[in-house]
């Protein structure tokens, strides 16, 4: 244990009941919910660049946080995993996740940077090794330097496009060194500001060689965890090629590779996109490219991705219901894609976040849980659907429309509305809240 969590015990599960702030009140690690224990249905893992990168500023002012980590040397880098590797076990959450840039100093050059990296990734399996913690994924951080300002894979700049490849391959690399169960794609500048200066056809080009590339490298190198993009709507540019599900699809299909690359969903993105986050997941699950989730929320009075922690119980209820209908996280799970506001200066302000982030999401699932068990909502959704059940409705999908045409003619069908009984199915689900 570190010095920076001094006073924070480690945290345990107490009960609804507890007053216990550094206690948690519904996540239970051990408890079963349909048939798995609730640790391995959820597969919590902490964002290493919100939680330990984030310097606490935003588009009006800078830093607000003083960390004993912040610096550019290999010795502050250690620190920093130091006390992230606290954190973890105090929470007793099972993974992290990390982008290149959150771990390690840039260095003068691409050598430099990779040494970097290879470096502190040797320390993280040290720290691995000694506390049993697991990485979730990793990913390469190609958007806040200013050689991707006008994105990595979509740039103009060839150079830039083999820089970031060759960045994706040390971060694919150092994934696979640490037994990472998925490698994450994360879009941030693969967009455009206006049309006036770009070749959107070319710039789709280019992002599907770079895909195909990391498909490829993965079958070379025996890889066994999943591949995945994250949808990232209009923050920061106005027009991303990777906006939300559909298109991400629309993407993989496009350049043949749908049945090679799944979908890491984030609830603010989802909302940023103007879709719920059940709607963005059971897309996903009908499209078959269901994978992670980062959980968040954002703030319904800005236009922008807050990254607050998830404390909407009814939200993470819908949520955690459509996970469940997808059969469960396989290589996923929920990282919490989240960051403390930035007057929220204090060590234990951290810790609480993720332990209010933690129950609010078991809550949610085992709301799910039982309302899938229950089996209500689903029996009323097959019965507004038990028409298409009938021999000829089926048929009818294969039909053509003269031959529907006359059906209804002979039939003199004259179809009668029915009620969706949205309020009453609201009504229902709020019960098991």
């Amino acid at each position: 244990m570190t010095d920076f969590f001094n006073g924070v015990p480690a945290l345990s599960y107490e009960g609804p009941e507890t007053d216990n702030e550094f206690a948690f009140r519904h996540y239970n690690p051990d408890e079963v919910v349909l048939g798995k224990s609730m640790r391995d249905h959820l597969r919590f893992a902490c964002a290493y660049w919100h939680s330990f990168a984030w310097p606490g500023g935003d588009p009006f002012g800078g830093q607000t946080f003083e960390r004993p980590w912040f610096g550019d040397s290999m010795e502050h880098a250690r620190l920093k995993a130091d006390v992230a590797f606290d954190m973890f076990q105090r929470l007793g959450v099972p993974y992290f996740c990390f982008h290149d840039a959150d771990v390690r100093p840039e260095g003068s050059s691409f050598a430099e940077a990779t040494r970097n990296l290879e470096e502190i990734v040797d320390y993280f399996a040290q720290k691995m090794d000694e506390t049993g913690i697991k990485l979730l994924w990793g990913t390469a951080n190609l958007f806040s330097h200013r050689r991707f300002m006008a994105g990595a894979a979509t740039n103009p700049d060839p150079d830039v496009f083999a820089y970031s490849a060759a960045t994706i391959k040390t971060c694919m690399d150092a994934t696979m060194r640490l037994g990472g169960e998925n490698y994450v794609l994360w879009g941030g500048r693969e967009g455009y500001e206006t049309l006036l200066n770009t070749d959107m056809g070319r710039e789709r080009k280019q992002a599907g060689a770079m895909l195909q590339m990391v498909v490829d490298y993965k079958h070379k190198t025996g890889f066994k965890g999943a591949i995945l993009i994250e949808p990232k709507p209009q923050e920061p540019t106005k027009h991303q090629y990777d906006y939300d599900v559909a298109t991400v699809y629309g993407f993989l299909k496009d350049f043949g590779l749908e049945g090679e690359v799944q979908v890491n969903i984030e609830q603010g993105h989802a909302i940023l996109a103007g879709h719920t986050f059940e709607h963005e997941l059971a897309l996903a699950r009908e499209l078959g490219i269901f994978g992670s989730i980062d959980m968040n929320r954002n703030d319904y009075q800005s236009g922008w991705d807050t990254d607050q922690f998830p404390n909407n119980v009814p939200e993470m209820t819908l949520a955690y219901y459509e996970v469940l209908r997808a059969g469960g996280f396989k290589t996923g799970g929920t990282n919490f894609d989240a960051k403390l506001r930035r007057q929220s200066l204090d060590p234990a302000d951290l810790i609480l976040a993720h332990v209010g982030g933690m129950d609010a999401c078991a809550a949610g699932l085992k709301a799910a849980a039982a309302m899938l068990q229950d089996g209500k909502l689903e029996a009323a959704r097959k019965d507004r659907y038990a028409g298409w059940d009938t021999p000829a409705a089926t048929a009818m999908l294969d039909s053509d429309l003269t031959s529907i045409e006359a059906m209804v003619r002979n039939a003199k069908l004259d179809p009668k509305p029915r009620s969706g009984q949205q309020e009453r199915l609201e009504n229902l689900v709020n019960r098991y809240l």
